[in-house]
């Protein structure tokens, strides 16, 4: 409400509510108060001009025109809102279609929005008023109809733009359904630009509505508009041009206060105006991944929660099919903790998405097992599968503050899942919400329970969303980045909270992370990732000690501790990350590593186990490596390892 009085304190914006509130006014009192006068006949004065008794003159029986134009207000405001009322009941279907049926089947509505909106808007109107006939009531329809692709396509970028976000994709894995997502979690966060554009919508509908009426296509005699009484007015416009003056004054004054009215709110509130692919098969890279495949035998141990074999995720590009994600296996125990490390684009987090099934069309995921306790993810979506995901699978994002809807109170953004998947009320669903977050250590939370999340700090909401993942019975956590955004104290907590979760209800966790020193201290396990491959797995005890991947090394290196000589350059990796789309023949660490040699550069090396159980792919894993410092190339580097 605030915001929106703001809009009052501007000049334009006080004379545009005035103007807009004055028509509106009109248009109810009008024909109460001066029907009369303005359909009484009087043959002997006849297109008269301006007069102290006719301010505006006569039509050609003699009645006022001042009065009828006061009076036609009423019927000229009437069919333009529900011309607007159609335009945004369709732009809304439109809008929304490619969020309910999914990006493939949705691109046809998107292309269809797109063909129409390039026609211009009066076109549209004079073909849809010729197909639903002369008159008000195909007027209105054909007026309605030809503002619903402009008003669709700012819904269809309205909702692609809040569909992305962190807190929508919590909803699905919760298993809530695409409709109950839409009228919960993304309207209400584009109304604001909806009900704005829907306001100057209505002065464009008028304006269109009287440019039908003057053309003889809409409001017909005896019933009168503004555009009518323009069409009566012209044809005497030499005789008495005031005939014409007074409707068209009506339609431009009132034209300007929606139109003045609708980019005032804009501007007060901050927001814009505005007139698959095939089955892929198994690649060699996941033939050569050294582990067991699906028609072996399986790992039926009983603390199995996750088991990945082979899973690959692919997207269209312009040169070809692209992945991002290529043959990455793995499992994780019940109370065990696992960390995926590497630079930004290995894939982490993309391997995270797969598994939640949180990876849309055109991308594809495959694989050869793809199982939370024992539940084939590859399935169709069912159900049952989306009860699975929401109570035994909880997802903690990056970014709290993208987590939440911010239109929602945090109880209730808790609770969602509760009533949802448990059957809980209103009451008791809350009251979980609020024992939750005080599982998580949020003080005071029946208070906070009422919150928004722009009153949490970031911490307490990173604390927020775990707990929104303990709503139900998980048995894995998949923090993705989940400190990145916080300060260091607050880090420690987030991951002393997501331990002691680990340890209390023996739940297992994939913590995915850049920074290794947190992995090792964290996790049993490390996954390190390069060019959506796993390149090396081992005990994260023995990151510093152990690590036999050029790369793992080189990560582990990069971190600086109280021990680094603060004289010398810093350790680097040299170089830039693989891109998806271009991955080199061979190993693709190959172009950066200081080890690399021939066979490199030509054979990608297969993620084989060594004696220990551990899994490195490299040619030369464990041999000596210098490190790489911001003033040494690794050629430099290789002559060095090479010579000693």
């Amino acid at each position: 409400m605030r915001r929106w009085m703001s809009v009052l304190r501007t000049p334009v914006g006080l004379t545009a509510t005035v103007l807009a509130v004055g028509v509106l006014v009109l248009a109810v009192v009008a024909p109460v108060l001066w029907t009369d006068e303005a359909n009484a006949i009087d043959t002997n004065d006849i297109l008269a001009g301006p007069s102290r008794e006719h301010w505006a003159g006569t039509d050609n029986l003699g009645r006022d025109i001042f009065f009828r134009t006061l009076v036609a207000t009423r019927l000229s405001v009437e069919l333009a809102l529900a011309a607007t009322v159609i335009a945004v009941v369709a732009g809304l279907v439109i809008g929304t279609a490619p969020f309910l049926l999914g990006k493939r089947s949705g691109r046809a509505v998107v292309a269809g929005t797109n063909i129409a909106v390039a026609f211009p808007g009066l076109l549209l109107a004079l073909f849809f008023a010729v197909i639903f006939g002369v008159g008000a009531t195909g007027a209105v329809l054909a007026i309605g109809f030809a503002g619903a692709p402009t008003f669709g396509r700012l819904t269809q970028t309205l909702v692609a733009g809040i569909a992305s976000r962190d807190f929508v994709d919590a909803a699905q894995v919760a298993g809530v359904s695409r409709p109950r997502i839409l009228v919960r979690h993304v309207l209400p966060n584009v109304s604001e630009p909806l009900v704005v554009n829907a306001t100057i919508g209505a002065g464009a509908a008028l304006l269109s509505f009287a440019g039908l009426s003057f053309l003889g296509l809409g409001v017909q005699q005896p019933a009168y508009d503004w555009g009518r009484l323009l069409f009566d007015g012209i044809s005497s416009i030499y005789v008495s041009p005031a005939a014409a003056l007074a409707p068209g004054i009506a339609v431009l004054v009132a034209g300007l206060a929606f139109n003045l009215f609708g980019e005032s709110v804009a501007k007060g509130l901050g927001v814009g105006v505005v007139g698959g692919i095939p089955s892929l098969p198994p690649t060699p890279e996941a033939l050569e991944t050294g582990v067991p495949v699906a028609e072996e035998s399986h790992e039926a141990a009983s603390d199995v929660v996750l088991d990945v074999r082979d899973l690959e995720v692919a997207f269209p590009g312009p040169d070809g099919v692209v992945r991002p994600v290529r043959g990455v296996s793995f499992c994780v125990r019940r109370g065990e903790a696992l960390g995926i490390v590497g630079e930004s684009g290995s894939g982490k987090s993309l391997t995270a998405l797969a598994v939640s099934r949180l990876v849309e069309a055109p991308g594809r995921v495959d694989a050869a097992r793809l199982e939370l306790l024992g539940t084939d993810l590859r399935a169709a979506d069912t159900k049952a599968q989306r009860h699975l995901l929401g109570t035994s699978l909880a997802m903690v994002f990056q970014d709290p503050l993208t987590s939440f809807n911010p239109t929602r109170r945090m109880g209730g953004q808790l609770a969602e899942g509760a009533r949802h998947h448990q059957g809980l009320d209103r009451k008791a669903a809350m009251a979980r919400a609020v024992d939750r977050m005080r599982a998580v250590r949020i003080s005071d939370p029946e208070r906070r329970a009422h919150q928004y999340p722009h009153e949490f700090s970031g911490g307490m909401r990173q604390r927020a969303m775990i707990g929104m993942g303990l709503m139900g019975t998980p048995a894995l956590i998949v923090a993705d980045e989940p400190t990145t955004a916080l300060d260091v104290t607050v880090q420690q907590q987030v991951l002393d909270l997501l331990a002691a979760i680990r340890r209390s209800d023996d739940v297992a966790l994939v913590l995915i992370s850049h920074d290794v020193t947190v992995v090792g201290e964290v996790c049993d396990r490390v996954l390190v990732m390069y060019a959506g491959r796993i390149v090396e797995d081992l005990p994260a005890a023995e990151l510093d000690t152990a690590a036999r991947h050029p790369y793992t090394r080189a990560l582990v290196a990069a971190v600086p501790d109280m021990e680094t000589d603060l004289d010398q350059p810093l350790a680097v990796i040299p170089g830039r990350p693989v891109d998806p789309a271009d991955v080199p023949p061979g190993c693709a660490f190959a172009p950066r590593c200081p080890l690399a040699t021939d066979r490199c550069r030509a054979e990608d090396p297969p993620l084989e186990p060594d004696t220990a159980g551990r899994r490195v792919a490299c040619w030369h894993a464990g041999e000596p490596l210098a490190l790489v410092t911001e003033d040494r190339e690794p050629a430099d580097l290789l002559e060095e390892v090479e010579a000693s």
